[in-house]
């Protein structure tokens, strides 16, 4: 027993078969699912682009800082890209909760300590 009354069961397969293949030709049309210019979808690029910048250059901050520490570079210099990736990752945490628009000042921030640092090189 499914649990269904009878007036919900359909007398012949053909008429569900029929209903299925509807649904899957409406769920085939990709562009009636993600419209660009609906705010939620561009909204919700914009969340996904702030959070994969953030963790793309945090994860190249620490690399370079991991590379700088066992060279004979200053100790500033790897300070400096690890308080760069800090940034990124921050910005990456803003942007998943929404706040896009900080997310990239602070990824900006984070670049520009990242660069500062390496002028001391």
């Amino acid at each position: 027993m499914s649990g269904r009354g009878d007036s919900e069961i359909s007398g012949t397969g053909e008429e569900q078969h029929a209903e299925s293949a509807q649904d899957v030709e409406e769920v085939e049309d990709l562009e009636d699912l993600e419209d660009p210019d609906d705010p939620e979808y561009v909204a919700r690029r914009a969340r996904w682009t702030a959070v994969g910048s953030g963790a793309l250059l945090a994860l190249a901050g620490l690399s370079a800082a991991v590379l700088r520490v066992t060279g004979s570079a200053p100790a500033l210099v790897p300070a400096a890209y690890a308080f760069g990736a800090g940034f990124c990752a921050f910005a990456a945490f803003l942007g998943s909760r929404g706040r896009t628009r900080r997310a990239l000042w602070v990824l900006v921030a984070g670049v520009m300590v990242m660069a500062l640092g390496d002028q001391f090189d």
